[in-house]
């Protein structure tokens, strides 16, 4: 499960590349397609890793359209303890829009899609809706969005309701690849999502540095859980990506 639509764990940074395709009379599409494929050391969901600590391969491509509105797919490879879900796909679409200098909304829906519908015990429900309204606000070289993603009650959760908030500063060194970056959410569910006891905290703290299409990650991740619940204990994740 991710972060958000650009997940933390991967830290992708999406280049936009235009296809000769829907021109219009200016010769400038109207459409276009981004995309990224990676390697992280470890995937790591709301502070929780996916992988039991071991790396994945993740990917993901979206289509925006010069109306704001947009739809993808991102996918993770997994290797939770006690289930055999393989891969997560995670499906997506959404409107953003500009409302000030400097500021954009953006508002969707993602879907969490686990192919595989197995555990240990056998075939489970898994797939879950999840709506998100997200707020960036950029200042020269500083950016902070905050969001919140609410998940209605559905069998995947155990017929509870989720809701995560979250907040996302970063700042770029001007006339250097490098950038720092950071996040905390606090997820409140009485589903899996919210840990032990229905609430948890996580955070983490990072930086990238880009070169051409590539992009080298690191961040400390961690959460206010027991260190008994499996992957969810401090860790210093890093990734690869590459963009298109």
């Amino acid at each position: 499960m991710r972060t958000s639509i650009l997940g933390l764990s991967a830290i992708a940074i999406l280049i936009s590349a235009t296809p000769a395709l829907a021109q219009d009379e200016t010769g400038a599409s109207p459409i276009t397609i981004s995309g990224s494929v990676g390697l992280v050391s470890d995937y790591r969901f709301r502070g929780f890793s996916q992988t039991g600590k071991d790396p994945a391969v993740q990917g993901g491509i979206t289509v925006t359209s010069d109306t704001g509105l947009y739809a993808g797919t991102w996918a993770s490879s997994l290797n939770l303890p006690g289930s055999d879900l393989g891969s997560e796909i995670d499906l997506f679409a959404g409107y953003s829009t500009k409302v000030a200098e400097g500021v954009t909304v953006d508002a969707g829906l993602l879907y969490y899609l686990y192919p595989k519908h197995k555990s240990v015990t056998g075939p489970i429900d898994t797939d879950f809706f999840e709506p998100y309204i997200n707020v960036t606000g950029e200042i020269g070289p500083l950016t902070l969005k905050v969001g919140a993603n609410y998940a209605w009650d559905q069998s995947a959760l155990g017929k509870e309701s989720a809701l995560y908030l979250h907040a996302e500063p970063s700042v770029g060194l001007p006339g250097t690849p490098l950038s720092f970056n950071g996040h905390i959410g606090y997820a409140k569910s009485d589903s899996f999502l919210g840990g032990v006891d229905g609430k948890v905290w996580d955070w983490s703290i990072g930086a990238t540095a880009s070169y051409r299409m590539l992009t080298f990650g690191v961040s400390y991740v961690d959460t206010d859980e027991p260190s008994v619940i499996n992957g969810s204990d401090a860790g210093v994740v890093f990734s690869l990506t590459a963009s298109f």
